[in-house]
Formats: structure tokens, C-alpha cells, sequence
């Protein structure tokens, strides 16, 4: 039988109207991508967003970002221009270190790390960063896996510094024809209609095939499926989304129990 993982990117609500949509979004996917301080979140915000995957028996990662809650997390910075490398590596273990301490003070652990936002984004092509992310990951603790973009240089400094690595697909984002998401400075890259959304997360699901925004196709072979948590509509695509996969006969299961 076919599985893939449906993973969030959540913990990052400032308002009470947002972090409700975090909280019911738990019930409809299998793993949590949780902010925890770079580009936003907190202590607080992090052990509840803990709880509630705990409660629904979702599979904790560590949304680690540059940090630059000014932009949330979603400007490039330029290694030794903007920031040092040093710099960025301490941050970044400061931020998953910090979520893995609340987790097992709250008796789970965090299986996984997937950058956020404009480091995602960078470590896909530049393998410096992607390199930097690897080795830090890979400090902490080796039996973490790390969740990035296919085909990209994220993967190869996972297998580099011998970590698990397991590529994304995004359900709400609008991939161009190299295979990677178009910039969000661009009309129409983060996908607004339901229907398309459903539709992109069925095929992900089963052929690994999307429509990219010129209009062409490509395959993608992912093994967790994303949903932005700060989109439009999150909770109902994340709903939608799972019941139109399992529909057309794929599972919906953490990659981490798939992998084992």
C-alpha cells in the first residue's frame, strides 16, 4: 500500500484567530513543522504547539529559520555580508535545540528538521548553505532527518554528513519549470484556488506529477506533501487534501514510520 506524510508549517501564529487554525490543523496531518524562534515562535508557543501534536499523534520537526522575525523569515541573507556562518550556525542550533529540550520535557522527541522560508529556499540551490544546515543538524544528534526540496543540494549534504534526507512536495505552491518553487514576489505563487490545491496534492500523491506555472509538467518524487500554515484556507486544504488522497487509495502516514 502507497504512503505519504501531510506536514504544516505551524507555531508561528500571532493572533488568536490564527492560532486556532494551527490547533485544528493537528487533526488532519501526520507530521508539524514547528517555528521555534528565528523567524518566529517562542517558548510558550512551542511547548503548546508540542502538546497539540502529542495529543494528536503527530510526528514533531524542527522549523529552524534565518533569524529575522522583522521579515519573518523570508529575505535572503548573505553568508558574511548579512550574517556570519558562525553566526547562523549557532542560531540555528540554539532554535532546534531549544524545541528538542521542550519535547522531551513534555516526554516526545523531534524526528526531523526542515528549514524555513528564504533558508529553505537558499540551502535548495547553494550548497555552502545547504552544507552549513547538514553539519549543524548532523551536531545535534545524526538520527535526525532532514526535509527539503528534491532534487536539490539540501539532499546532497544530508547524504554528505549522514543524515536520513527525505525530499517535499508543496500542495499550495506554484513549482517553475527547474523544479523549484517560483518566488512569492511572483503573481500566482502560492496557489489561491481550492480545486487546485486538491488537484496538485492528488497528483503528488500518486503520479508525482504537477503543472508548473508556465503551464508545463513535471515530476516530482516526493515523500511528505506541505501545507503553509499561514495560507489562506489551511485547515480546510489540509482536511480536503487528506480525504482526496486517501480517496484515490494512498495512506496518509509520517515518513518517519515509513522509513523505519
Amino acid at each position: 500500500m502507497k504512503t505519504i506524510d501531510l506536514n504544516a508549517d505551524i507555531g508561528e501564529a500571532d493572533n488568536p484567530e490564527w492560532a486556532a487554525a494551527e490547533a485544528a490543523i493537528l487533526s488532519h496531518i501526520s507530521s508539524a513543522n514547528i517555528a521555534c524562534g528565528g523567524h518566529a515562535g517562542d517558548a510558550a508557543s512551542m511547548r503548546k504547539t508540542v502538546r497539540g501534536a502529542k495529543a494528536n499523534g503527530v510526528v514533531i520537526g524542527a522549523h529552524p529559520a534565518y533569524p529575522d522575525r522583522e521579515h519573518f523569515g523570508r529575505r535572503s541573507l548573505v553568508l558574511d555580508e548579512d550574517i556570519g556562518e558562525d553566526e547562523l550556525v549557532r542560531s540555528l542550533t540554539a532554535q532546534i535545540v531549544r524545541l528538542v529540550e521542550i519535547a522531551a520535557e513534555e516526554g516526545v522527541q523531534v524526528a526531523y528538521v526542515k528549514p524555513h522560508g528564504q533558508l529553505y529556499n537558499d540551502a535548495v540551490g547553494d550548497a555552502r548553505k545547504a552544507a552549513l544546515i547538514a553539519r549543524t543538524v548532523a551536531a545535534i544528534d545524526p538520527a535526525l532527518i532532514l526535509l527539503g526540496g528534491p532534487n536539490s543540494q539540501m539532499g546532497k549534504a544530508a547524504q554528505a554528513h549522514g543524515l536520513g534526507f527525505v525530499a517535499e512536495g508543496f500542495i499550495d505552491r506554484r513549482y517553475s519549470d527547474d523544479g523549484h518553487l517560483i518566488s512569492r514576489k511572483e503573481r500566482g505563487a502560492v496557489i489561491a484556488d481550492q480545486h487546485d490545491r486538491l488537484s496538485q496534492a492528488r497528483s503528488l500523491a500518486t503520479t508525482g506529477e504537477v503543472k508548473t506555472a508556465s503551464g508545463g509538467r513535471l515530476d516530482i518524487k516526493a515523500g511528505s506533501l506541505c501545507v503553509h500554515g499561514d495560507s489562506a484556507g489551511a485547515v480546510e486544504t489540509a482536511r480536503q487534501a487528506r480525504a482526496a488522497i486517501e480517496e484515490v487509495g494512498v495512506t496518509i502516514r509520517p515518513f518517519i514510520e515509513a522509513m523505519t
